[in-house]
């Protein structure tokens, strides 16, 4: 993490070869020792290897070569025409069989109806299938294939394992506007304020994995159609709710579970500085086997989210991870948190980067104070253009060759930089995909680096907060021209995020 204009940039955190046939890129761990001799740091490397040889073994098919038998002369014995007659008796039963079938097969049965109606049933057997037989998602959350057309889905009620047709219900728009997604017609509407109350809000935030609500309040809308919610129930929110025409004075919901990106101290200087406590209130330092290894970033109590690369291989056992939050120097890191579960993106490609991102399940709550808050998750239509002036934090290399991660908290300012821009062929040449976003500046210099993997890019918006716009991934490199870093679009993986945290709530 550093704003270096030398010659000497900071070595790659995640290096990926440009050639459009590159290897895979293969984990290696390797540990260094610190100035006492003692192993303290260890730091993801990732080094192309040559994909290992497949031998395939051939196999051969055989259509059924059947060797003719010399043909005997039958003539006119009672062997041969017994024969005969046996396989005219098969032959005539053959044919009563086959119009049986089409005479029967054809009718409707008057029990169970039409079978091509019965196509599109769920059949009991069938719902109580794993979740590895669902076909269809979004973004990663696997919904079952008869729920699209169905009433079912998003009708607050759990009809399939995990409650998987229960997920993606709950989003947010533009200033906080709470809007739901409802088996009357599927779509997201959003909820009026018009008898709402403290217990819908405390309902919805702890139905999403937070603990409670933060704040809600009445925003101007003018939606043609919205959601009137009934009474509290055992129901999920999304069963509450009704369709009507538009909204009581134009007002619906604002909502916020938590009290997120606040900034306790501002101070900075743009460019690879010591970060003051209160700065990254939000910033987790990720250690395995007791040293730092990668960044992560505080969204609730209970959550973290983080890089998907971190925790491949031996390193996906969550028993090994520390979660050390609140701090400023690795020097004084105070009482770890452990991990309770590591979630992987079931989309993630190691071999594009695509995917990114994980999430941490801690075993405990995190008590927030001056030094230790959320920061905000963005809506799910927040956009953050190029020339946007961000910030990215870690704990990583500040120097090219360095053999240890920084023992001090490290900020950047960097910028957005436009997908298309980056994915020009003078850059990235198409590997950008769209849940990537880049970041940094193109003459070089000023850039995450190794050791920052996971942690976050944060913007600021016009209501003072700040929101996770990215988790840092990979790049060509550190601070080179050209060659910007490259983070996780937090926007792409909201609803895993929210379904994930909506499994494993507290």
């Amino acid at each position: 993490m550093e704003d270096n204009d030398t010659k000497d940039p900071p070595p790659p955190y995640y290096s990926v070869a440009m050639e459009p046939q590159a290897p895979p890129m293969t984990y290696e761990e390797v540990i260094f020792q610190d100035k006492y001799g003692v192993t303290q740091n260890t730091v993801p490397y990732y080094i192309p290897k040559e994909p290992p040889q497949v031998h395939v073994a051939a196999v051969i098919v055989t259509q059924g070569v059947v060797t003719p038998r010399r043909q005997q002369s039958c003539g006119r014995t009672a062997k041969c025409w017994g024969g005969l007659v046996g396989v005219l008796l098969v032959l005539g039963l053959i044919a009563v069989a086959i119009w049986l079938g089409v005479h029967y097969g054809s009718q409707p049965n008057s029990e169970h109806g039409n079978n091509d109606n019965n196509d599109n049933n769920c059949m009991e057997d069938d719902c109580s299938s794993e979740e590895s037989h669902f076909e269809g998602a979004h973004d990663g959350i696997k919904v079952p294939p008869t729920y699209s057309s169905s009433s079912l889905l998003c009708d607050g009620v759990q009809h399939y394992q995990h409650g998987i047709d229960e997920m993606d219900c709950v989003r947010f728009g533009a200033g906080g506007e709470l809007q739901l997604k409802t088996a009357h017609n599927g779509q997201f509407l959003p909820v009026c304020y018009e008898g709402w109350n403290i217990s819908y809000a405390d309902q919805i935030c702890e139905q999403l994995g937070f603990r409670r609500s933060y704040e809600s309040s009445a925003l101007n809308s003018k939606s043609s159609e919205a959601l009137i919610l009934e009474p509290t129930s055992g129901l999920l929110i999304q069963g509450l709710a009704n369709v009507s025409s538009g909204c009581l004075d134009d007002k619906s919901v604002s909502l916020q579970c938590s009290d997120c990106g606040k900034q306790q101290s501002s101070s900075r200087i743009i460019g690879g500085t010591t970060s003051e406590l209160g700065q990254y209130p939000w910033q987790v330092s990720l250690h395995y086997n007791k040293a730092h290894v990668c960044g992560g970033t505080l969204i609730s109590p209970d959550f973290i989210v983080s890089a998907a690369h971190c925790f491949q291989g031996k390193m996906a056992n969550s028993a090994y991870w520390l979660v050390y939050v609140g701090i400023v120097s690795q020097q004084s890191l105070g009482m770890p948190y452990l991990v309770k579960k590591i979630i992987v993106s079931e989309k993630y490609n190691s071999d594009t980067n695509d995917n990114d991102v994980a999430l941490l399940i801690l075993s405990r709550p995190v008590a927030f104070s001056y030094t230790t808050q959320p920061v905000c998750l963005p809506t799910f239509n927040q956009t953050f253009s190029g020339g946007l002036q961000c910030w990215t934090s870690g704990f990583g290399t500040t120097k090219q060759g360095a053999d240890r991660a920084s023992s001090s908290l490290m900020s950047v300012s960097v910028n957005i930089i436009d997908s298309s821009v980056c994915n020009s062929c003078q850059i990235y040449c198409g590997l950008i995909t769209n849940n990537m976003i880049c970041a940094g500046d193109l003459k070089g210099g000023r850039d995450s680096c190794q050791g920052d993997s996971g942690g976050p890019l944060v913007c600021k918006d016009d209501n003072n907060r700040w929101y996770l716009v990215g988790i840092t991934s990979w790049g060509a490199g550190c601070g080179q021209k050209q060659k910007p870093g490259v983070y996780s679009r937090v926007t792409s993986f909201l609803p895993w995020i929210y379904t994930k945290m909506q499994q494993e709530k507290p």
